[in-house]
């Protein structure tokens, strides 16, 4: 078990998880696989459809020959916690709470990273598991998503922060910004495959610092994607007994142009209480910060005219729309949107910026607009799978296992 340092919830429950590896309970989760088939839920993070049509993934294309493969939309805003939150818990974020990688609590006036599993409010696919006597693991390259997502886990590891004793069994890890990151973690899959037969269910979260880093067609990113194909095959010889599921939370983009909101709006005669990036998180190497969407909150609702006409008015904007239609458009919980929510279109971004506008030449790959919806969807060996008519979303993917 592994926790970050300083979070009391997740430090509470790994005690208990960690108690709970008794002979008695291997046992047990031997005697459930009998009624529930092993399942592997791979969340590829940045996974988008031109990376998997880009390289040479001949497991994947295996997938495709011999089990389902389907393009599907994820959830906007397309940035990583509130796929992630949509796809572990099987639903929309109208019901599960999670509505960006940041947080505004208007009450306090205080944004926040969403990192906190308060603020999650729908069961995980580990809380359905153990329901029906499966026991889980959450596997994640990304610190951030053990700290909301590890409800009902029994082991939970980051590679970003993982316990010496992980360490000593796969070795030394790499930096967050690093491929080799996500190498190590399907390592520690592999090893819970091999090792833990009570395991049920495995959830494997990457690292979309390749995608951020490196275009489909870059070497560096074939070279990454063969090793990741190559893993997974591993992964499949090692439990050729399980299901495999894979999907992704969003694509990638290079962006040449940023706007800083609450900039923008001061200097127009239009300040703003806040504005900020759906995609802000702590991984600010990958992204700046600045991602494809923007959530806006107004000073006084009075504002709302001329703030929209300020933003509507900027080069690469392409959606300026209320709380009420985001929320009905794109099934998001009402109360955790700005009162404007704002999309770019496939070259912009918004972000906290030093200036109220700023170019990138070279281009910054980020995500977060509609333009980053594509992704793959891949069940491979599932028994009682639903048809293929059944998957639209990446939220599909494992909505239909340990249903209440």
């Amino acid at each position: 078990m592994t926790y970050l340092p300083g979070r009391r919830t997740l430090l509470k429950y790994g005690a208990a998880a960690a108690a709970s590896t008794s002979l008695a309970n291997i046992l047990q989760g031997q005697d459930q696989k009998n009624s529930h088939q092993r399942t592997v839920v791979i969340m590829f993070d940045g996974f988008g459809l031109d990376y998997l049509s880009a390289s040479k993934m001949p497991v994947l294309d295996q997938w495709k020959r011999d089990g389902l493969f389907k393009p599907v939309k994820g959830v906007m805003p397309s940035v990583t916690n509130i796929n992630n939150a949509s796809i572990c818990c099987g639903v929309w974020p109208e019901v599960h709470g999670i509505t960006g990688n940041t947080y505004f609590d208007e009450q306090r006036g205080v944004e926040e990273y969403t990192e906190s599993p308060d603020l999650l409010l729908a069961p995980t696919l580990f809380e359905r598991a153990a329901r029906k006597g499966v026991r889980s693991a959450l596997l994640s390259s990304k610190a951030k998503t053990i700290t909301f997502l590890f409800r009902g886990a029994d082991i939970v590891l980051t590679a970003e922060n993982p316990s010496p004793e992980w360490v000593q069994k796969i070795g030394p890890v790499q930096s967050i910004y690093s491929r080799e990151i996500n190498y190590w973690l399907m390592a520690a899959a592999m090893d819970v495959l091999k090792n833990r037969p009570d395991i049920g269910c495995v959830y494997i979260h990457t690292t979309d610092y390749p995608m951020h880093t490196w275009a489909p067609e870059a070497p560096e990113s074939k070279e990454h994607l063969a090793r990741m194909d190559e893993l997974i095959g591993q992964a499949m010889r090692l439990a050729p007994d399980a299901a495999f599921l894979l999907t992704a939370d969003h694509g990638m983009n290079a962006k040449t142009l940023c706007w800083d909101l609450e900039k923008v709006c001061e200097g127009r005669g239009g300040p703003l209480r806040k504005a900020f990036s759906v995609g802000r998180d702590q991984y600010v190497k990958q992204h700046r910060g600045c991602s494809g969407g923007a959530y806006v909150y107004l000073k006084k609702p009075e504002d709302v005219g001329r703030v929209r006409e300020i933003i509507s008015g900027l080069q690469g904007v392409e959606k300026v729309i209320s709380r009420e239609q985001a929320a009905r458009d794109y099934k998001l919980m009402k109360s955790r949107i700005g009162d404007l929510v704002v999309w770019g279109d496939k070259d912009t971004t918004f972000g906290e910026m030093e200036a109220a506008r700023e170019d990138f030449p070279t281009g910054l790959r980020s995500h977060g607009s509609l333009h980053e919806l594509d992704i793959p969807l891949f069940v491979y060996n599932a028994k009682g799978a639903p048809s293929g008519d059944y998957f639209q979303h990446n939220l599909d993917l494992a909505r239909w296992l340990y249903p209440a």
